[in-house]
Parts: C-alpha cells; structure tokens; sequence
C-alpha cells in the first residue's frame, strides 16, 4: 500500500492537484507580490484568514501576509517534498501528527527553528 500511495504516481498527481488549487486560491486572495523563491510560488499580501499560522504551503505553493524569510521559505521548502511524497493523504497525516508544532513530526522534520517555533 505505501508504494500505491507514496512516492508514486499517485502522490505525484495530488501534489499536482494541490499545487493547482494553491496557485487559484493564491490568485484570487493574494495582495502582494508574487514570486518563485526556493522552488516555491510564493503568494504574499494574504488576508490572515486564508492561510494557518504565519503561512501554508499547499502543494508547491506558500501562502502567507509576508512571512517570506530565507530560513522560512527553506522549511516551507521541505513541506513542499512531504506534498510530492504524500500526496493528498498528506493533509491527513498532518492532522493526525497534530497541531502542536513541537511534537509534530512533519515540523520537526521542516526544522522548528527555521518554521519560528523556536526562538
């Protein structure tokens, strides 16, 4: 079952799919600029509400007001691969690691420092 649903095809085509619905969501809502930085689009100038804590990465896109940072953008980098690796089953993981940042194992992995849960 792992091999069906990570690192796959299938895992490919929902981090596709949720790359699309990045690039439509962050086209409608986003006010900044928008731009392609450590392999992401990145959508600035998001109302709050359009995106969790200080930004989201959906598939290759980071949604966020203007927490666009080096170290930032590195960590939201590796939530990128976990899309590409997971695919659409990776919102479920990451729900069920919980919402905790520091005993989330999906942030640990993207580095606590750098995603400014520790300071």
């Amino acid at each position: 079952m792992r091999r069906i649903l990570f690192d796959s095809s299938v895992s490919r085509a929902g981090y596709l799919y949720a790359t699309a619905f990045g690039l439509v969501w962050g086209s409608i809502w986003s006010t900044g600029r928008v731009e392609k930085r450590a392999g992401l689009f990145v959508f600035r100038g998001m109302p709050p509400w359009t995106f969790g804590r200080g930004g989201s990465c959906v598939g290759g896109c980071y949604l966020t007001n203007q927490n666009v940072t080096a170290a930032v953008l590195e960590h939201e980098a590796v939530h990128k691969r976990q899309w590409q690796r997971f695919g659409m089953v990776f919102p479920l993981l990451y729900a069920v690691a919980g919402r905790n940042p520091l005993k989330n194992r999906f942030e640990i992995e993207a580095g606590l420092e750098k995603g400014g849960y520790l300071h």
